[in-house]
């Protein structure tokens, strides 16, 4: 997995997740980030680095929708067409998503380590989790 910076999108598996809903119809968009935040939500108590990239792209995608919403999501990052309206029950499932990849067993968290790159990261899943309320 290729991972250039602490953003949301800034690895090859986030970038290979949004490229991926470019196309969809509507429902398979929301399905899609449905499938990637429950993933991680409702996993055992070792997750995946995978699907954690996976879940933080899907939730960055939810909370940028959200009215009034600091999270943005650069063109370059998000599918050419715009997402349709997302149902508010991905908010709850985001939030669930984000909370297990901030915890104990969290694969993608313990691959940042404890250096200024991993609070910037951090400091970024907070910025999305405060979005989701």
């Amino acid at each position: 997995m290729g991972t250039w910076g602490s953003g949301a999108f800034d690895s090859d598996l986030a970038g290979d997740f949004t490229d991926g809903l470019g196309g969809l119809a509507p429902q398979q968009i929301i399905s899609s980030l449905e499938g990637a935040l429950r993933r991680v939500a409702e996993s055992g108590p070792c997750l995946d680095g995978g699907d954690e990239a996976e879940a933080v792209a899907a939730a960055a995608l939810v909370a940028a929708q959200i009215p009034g919403s600091k999270v943005v999501v650069s063109p370059e990052h998000r599918p050419d067409e715009p997402l349709p309206q997302l149902p508010t029950s991905l908010h709850a499932l985001a939030r669930e998503a984000l909370h297990r990849v901030l915890g104990d067993g969290s694969e993608l968290a313990m691959g940042w380590g404890d250096n200024g790159d991993a609070t910037e990261w951090r400091q970024e899943v907070q910025l999305i989790l405060h979005a989701l309320g």
